[in-house]
Formats: structure tokens, C-alpha cells, sequence
């Protein structure tokens, strides 16, 4: 077995969920490399040799261009601020490295086409981590629509609702809240939540074709961390939005930051001439199916509890009817891009599919400036 040495940029949360993956996928999955944590890379040196001893990386470094300058680094995972995607991914690409970075690919798609060209030119294997894909019943649900159980498709429903910024004295900026901070997430809620949305539209649905849609920023002003001074907020804190499909369904996505009671409320339905789906992030494991060719007396929505060894990625855990949890998607997507690099095949979704993703996202926020329908960019 091969040996595969990781150099992580960023120890935040997502910097947990990803190196919780890396430990724990060999122990579940037949892998064709042994994942050694080589190094985490932080500004805070204090903070990373911390992150670094609970973690298991074997050593520490402060400056991302010394990781990617090592000879003893396989693969970069990127867990850093959506504003240093595209200089790191770029020069991880030119440094021949292996990359895996954190959603959204880029904050605009101008950023995104610089990584997707630096990445196809170098010829290094890619990901992006949206790992929604990954989770068992997401999966299904693709498989079902693949065997054309749903038929033609004519809608397509998605939300995500959050609250935490509710609060008008919650500042922008800085390490923790650097996602209402414009010039370093790009976007509000559109980038941030709407990007998970759009990316397990794309993969379910196919391509949008065009979007109308309308944002709101309720809190127009906040103090920045880093200047001390209240700024104007430039992110949206609400968005929704109305999308065409390529192949002629209609669909609705909403997102907000300002939903009391929903911590993480990400939702989806899809409507088909033969039957229906639904998944429910609160209850992941499950997915709603209705089916219209069931008998009339015993028709009606069934939920399918996805933890059989037939279902997806359940024969690698535990025994039927016993769940899995948000924390294995990443695990997922690790096994997954590490048989992709043995047999030398890309898996999605790749920076050229995310480009996708933030192709919708400049259209649904150029639409909500215009008030016009707007179609959305097309990857060439």
C-alpha cells in the first residue's frame, strides 16, 4: 500500500470534519493508500501545534507557500477563507499537488475558471468538498432518478435555513466571522448555504439554464474585527430564487441566515411524472419516496430508512437499521477521490463541476441587481 502524506491549510470547523475523515476512512474502507497526516498549516502557530497534537499531524507550519514547497506533501486540503481558494489552489496545482478544497470553489467564476485552468494544465487530481452527495440517502435518491423511477422531471424544491446572525451586535470579519465579511466570502447566504443547494441540484437535476432572484441584507451595517470601525455589510443574509432547468423543470430555492429555530434546516423535493423524493438533513438517514404506479389502496409516501448493506456506502458500517451521520459524508468523499487517483479517473465533483455551481450563484446574484431573469454561464 502507498503512502499518501496530507498538508491541511486551515484547522477551523471544517478543518475537524476533514481530518476526522482522514483518520477514519481506512479503518472502514479497502483504500488503495495509508493516509499520514503530515502537516497542518495555520497563521496562529500556538493555535495549529494544538490543532496538530489533538489531530495527529506530524508537524506544524505558518506559511501555506513552505507546505507547498515540501516534497513530503501528496495531497493540499484547503479548509482556509473562500478569499485564498484560488492563490492556493493554483500554486498547489503548479507544485503538482494533489488538491481537495472546501466549498465554494471560488467567490466569483471568474475566480473558479483560474483554478479550473490551473488544475486541468497541471493535470493534478481535484475535488471540492460538498459532501451532500455523500450522504447515503442523497445517493439513493440520485440512483433512483438514474433508473428513471421518477420519469420526467418537473420540479425541483430546496432550502437551507439558518439563524445565527440575527443579531444586530454580531460583528464581520475576522477569524470567526469572516463569512459576513464581502471581500472574504464573496457572498452571504448564496455562496455559503445556496451552494450546497445548487451543487446537489446540478448532480441530481442537470444544468440550470436561467434564474430571477431577489436577496436582502437586514442588517446594513456591523462593527469589522479587524478595523475596529462598524462597515457596511456587503453579504446577502437572505436569498431566494426561481430557476429554469435544462431539461424544462421548474424549481424554487430559498436560503436565509434569519429563520428562528432552524440551525441547519437543509431540505429538498423533487417532483417527477412517476413518483416523488424528499430528504431532510435533520433526518438524513431516511429518504421519502412516493411512487403513483403503487396499488391505489396502498399508495402513499413510504420512508426508507438508508442503512441496509444493499444502500449506498452502508455495507462499509454497521449492521442494517443502525445510522450514520453527517461526519461520514466527508469520510465518503475521501474514499471515494482516493480510488478516483488509483485508477486515475476524476470524481465529482471536480473544480470544473463547482465552476458550475458558482456560475449559478454570479447569475442569481446578478439577478437580484438587475430584477430580471438572467441566464446562467456555461461550462466550456
Amino acid at each position: 500500500m502507498k503512502t499518501l502524506n496530507v498538508g491541511m491549510i486551515g484547522y477551523g470547523f471544517m478543518g475537524r470534519a476533514h481530518s476526522n475523515a482522514f483518520r477514519k476512512v481506512g479503518h472502514f474502507f479497502d483504500l488503495p493508500y495509508q493516509i499520514v497526516l503530515k502537516a497542518v498549516c495555520a497563521r496562529n502557530e500556538e493555535k495549529a501545534r494544538a490543532f496538530a497534537a489533538r489531530w495527529g499531524y506530524e508537524s506544524v507550519e505558518t506559511d501555506w507557500k513552505k507546505l507547498l514547497a515540501r516534497e513530503d506533501i501528496d495531497l493540499v486540503d484547503i479548509c482556509a477563507p473562500n478569499d485564498v481558494h484560488a492563490e492556493i489552489a493554483i500554486a498547489a496545482a503548479r507544485a503538482g499537488k494533489m488538491i481537495m478544497c472546501e466549498k465554494p470553489l471560488a467567490r466569483t467564476g471568474a475566480e473558479g475558471e483560474k483554478m479550473v485552468r490551473a488544475v486541468e494544465k497541471a493535470g493534478v487530481p481535484n475535488t471540492v468538498w460538498y459532501n451532500y452527495r455523500r450522504i447515503p440517502a442523497v445517493t439513493l435518491a440520485k440512483q433512483l432518478i438514474d433508473e428513471g423511477r421518477l420519469g420526467r422531471i418537473f420540479h425541483y424544491r430546496a432550502k437551507f435555513l439558518q439563524d445565527w446572525t440575527i443579531n444586530p451586535d454580531l460583528p464581520q470579519g475576522g477569524t470567526g466571522l469572516w463569512r459576513l465579511d464581502v471581500k472574504v466570502a464573496g457572498s452571504g447566504v448564496t455562496g455559503d448555504l445556496l451552494a450546497h443547494c445548487i451543487d446537489t441540484a446540478l448532480w441530481l437535476n442537470g444544468s440550470v439554464d436561467r434564474v430571477n432572484a431577489m436577496t436582502e441584507t437586514f442588517v446594513k451595517e456591523r462593527k469589522h474585527v479587524l478595523s475596529g470601525k462598524v462597515e457596511k455589510v456587503g453579504i446577502d443574509d437572505a436569498c431566494a430564487f426561481l430557476a429554469r432547468f435544462s431539461n424544462g423543470s421548474l424549481a424554487t430555492f430559498e436560503s436565509t441566515r434569519y429563520a428562528r429555530g432552524h440551525k441547519a434546516l437543509y431540505t429538498f423535493e423533487i417532483n417527477g411524472e412517476h413518483a416523488s423524493i424528499a430528504w431532510d438533513l435533520h433526518d438524513l438517514h431516511r429518504l421519502q419516496y412516493f411512487d403513483h404506479r403503487d396499488q391505489g389502496t396502498t399508495r402513499g409516501w413510504r420512508s426508507i430508512h438508508v442503512t441496509d448493506g444493499e444502500h449506498p456506502y452502508m455495507a462499509k458500517w454497521w449492521v442494517p437499521g443502525l445510522a450514520i451521520g453527517y461526519e461520514h459524508s466527508f469520510v465518503h468523499q475521501v474514499a471515494d477521490f482516493l480510488q478516483g487517483v488509483a485508477e486515475g479517473k476524476p470524481v465529482g465533483p471536480t473544480f470544473k463541476d463547482a465552476l458550475e455551481t458558482q456560475y449559478v450563484c454570479d447569475a442569481v446574484l446578478k439577478s437580484a441587481q438587475t430584477g430580471k431573469w438572467e441566464k446562467v454561464k456555461k461550462i466550456r
